[in-house]
């Protein structure tokens, strides 16, 4: 299956007479939901059509990584096997502080995006800026400790936007609130909806957003409780096309 994964991203459309970029780094979350016989559910939305970037297309919440992610107080730590496959081959300053902003970006983008409020009770007082002002209100704090990482990929040279993400995933049960409106104050996301994995295959996604659904289910299938010791794949552009190596 991985060599017809790789295949398929290397070959899928593109524009490559950009200028070459230095990667941005982003964060997505995967949140799975198990309380229903079958196969877990995952919450995604619909990029809204105003968007110049995969405009109407369903992706799981994430986005950039902002310096401020760095800052904000957490409860727990990631466990070490997954601080460890955070940290490999990571450009730049190779810091814990830059490590854990990872998993703080996802959880504010999914609340911006989809309303779903990711962590834990707070152990300290502290007052969150930004859309961060919605867990401090609320006493909650992201939460490290369940989040695992399921994949990473990195946007090939001279593309119009670049990216070295990371592709985290909780299990449900790590939600602390969401809002009624069932969406996020950002508007950046519509028609937001919990689909098993078969369904949202269904979907207009972007390649390597179907890549990672079809990785999530090889791996459901053989380590259904996401144990943090398990190789994951980082994919990134060598010479004419993507490689696919295990973290």
């Amino acid at each position: 299956m991985s060599e017809a994964l790789v295949r398929r991203l290397t070959s899928a459309e593109r524009q490559t007479n950009n200028p070459n970029l230095r990667p941005r780094d982003a964060a997505t979350l995967l949140i799975l939901d198990r309380s229903e016989a079958g196969s877990p559910r995952v919450l995604m939305g619909r990029r809204h059509m105003r968007h110049r970037f995969m405009p109407g297309m369903f992706v799981f919440p994430g986005g950039r990584v902002d310096p401020a992610d760095s800052r904000v107080p957490v409860v727990g730590g990631y466990e070490p096997a997954v601080a460890e496959k955070l940290m490999h081959a990571m450009k730049g300053p190779k810091t814990e502080a830059r490590a854990r902003a990872f998993a703080v970006a996802a959880v504010r983008e999914t609340y911006e995006e989809a309303g779903v409020l990711v962590g834990a009770p707070a152990e300290i007082a502290w007052t969150g800026k930004g859309d961060m002002e919605a867990f401090s209100s609320r006493g909650l704090l992201p939460d490290l400790s369940p989040v695992r990482l399921i994949a990473r990929a990195i946007t090939p040279p001279r593309r119009p936007r670049r990216f070295d993400t990371r592709f985290l995933a909780v299990f449900a049960d790590a939600i602390a609130d969401r809002l009624p409106e069932g969406t996020g104050p950002s508007g950046e996301l519509e028609d937001v909806h919990w689909l098993t994995l078969d369904d949202a295959k269904k979907l207009e996604l972007p390649t390597i957003t179907l890549t990672i659904i079809e990785e999530l289910q090889a791996r459901l299938a053989r380590d259904p409780e996401l144990a943090p010791e398990t190789p994951v794949p980082y994919y990134h552009w060598k010479g004419k096309g993507f490689v696919r190596e295990e973290v």
